[in-house]
């Protein structure tokens, strides 16, 4: 049966805090990390993490899901503390986590990718919805995963976690050494994503993908947050971006 597309978020739904982290600290063996990172996301926005390459984002997004060796402080999702919980248990507050290295199985075919994630909760999407979003994924759904494209595996990575029912996306890193065309639509699927209401926290090094569509910026530096933009202040601060993002 195919899923009803989500509704727009009303006002009060706006406000509900989906993510609050506070102080969080993490590790990799003895490498300290995080160090005391603090954010805040509520329902429906699209927030993204911006630094440089080994700034902190890829951590702090596999902290909240609890794919790191060790982690202090305080990470809320949904109301319901997760510091301490299993991955597989914060999965099932409704994240969806799609890494950096995409994870799909190469050996299968697209379609058979899409038929394997759990659900999570109620309302994924149908293949039918999924082909919509994505029509790259219905032309080549009985290709293996081997043999998609780069853009085209990435298109799988995001879809498969759409199946599972997950309204809380954390994407990492997607349109690294992606074409320009591919990025585009991907910035069309995000886009639409947050027009139906789902939540999502990006961790991207490209400002010219990720400025147009959050709400919000965090610049992570060393395993800090050293700035909040909001979107209403770009133009006024996009010199002060830039040389943050700059090599």
């Amino acid at each position: 049966m195919q899923s009803q597309p989500k509704a727009p978020l009303s006002e009060s739904d706006k406000s509900y805090e989906q993510l609050r982290i506070s102080d969080l600290h993490a590790y990799y063996g003895e490498s300290h990390v995080l160090h005391g990172i603090d954010l805040q996301v509520r329902r429906g926005e699209m927030v993204t993490l911006l630094g440089r390459n080994g700034a902190g984002r890829t951590t702090t997004i596999r902290s909240i899901m609890g794919l790191v060796d060790r982690r202090s402080g305080s990470i809320v999702v949904n109301g319901t503390e997760t510091v301490h919980m299993s991955p597989h248990r914060i999965a099932r507050l409704g994240i969806g986590y799609c890494p950096e290295e995409r994870g799909i199985f190469a050996s299968l075919s697209a379609e058979e990718n899409l038929n394997l994630p759990p659900t999570l909760r109620s309302g994924g999407m149908s293949l039918e919805e999924i082909y919509e979003l994505f029509p790259n994924l219905k032309d080549r759904r009985k290709s293996q995963g081997s043999k998609l494209s780069g853009g085209e595996q990435q298109m799988l990575a995001i879809a498969r976690i759409l199946r599972t029912g997950a309204n809380f996306l954390l994407l990492d890193e997607i349109t690294e050494g992606l074409a320009p065309v591919i990025v585009e639509a991907l910035g069309r699927v995000v886009r639409l994503l947050k027009e139906r209401g789902y939540t999502v926290v990006m961790a991207e090094q490209s400002f010219a993908f990720a400025g147009p569509l959050a709400d919000r910026h965090y610049v992570i530096e060393h395993g800090q947050v050293v700035e909040c933009v909001e979107a209403h202040e770009l133009d006024s601060k996009r010199d002060l971006l830039e040389s943050y993002l700059s090599v």
